[in-house]
């Protein structure tokens, strides 16, 4: 997600965001805001940065979805069947 200027004044201009949002909190704010918690993203890399805890107005909010083609691996267990059933 890009935290720039347009969520909150302190992330404007070069002080943009992208974060990797882990939580969002329920618990009650000011009328079109929140609470996210996540890790600060180096986009060269897509590795982790910091965790951090940013107070963001909704509508500033602009998700990225990942761009590749290929799935994430999953960690699956494979299915045990028993013989004879």
């Amino acid at each position: 997600m890009l935290i720039d200027g347009r969520a909150s004044v302190q992330f404007g201009g070069d002080r943009a965001l992208w974060l990797r949002v882990t939580s969002v909190c329920d618990k009650p704010t000011y009328y079109g805001w929140v609470w996210l918690t996540g890790y600060a993203i180096d986009l060269a890399t897509g590795k982790a940065l910091a965790r951090r805890e940013v107070f963001a107005q909704i509508a500033g909010l602009q998700i990225q979805r990942r761009k590749t083609n290929n799935a994430p691996p999953r960690n699956v267990a494979p299915v045990m069947r028993r013989r004879g059933v």
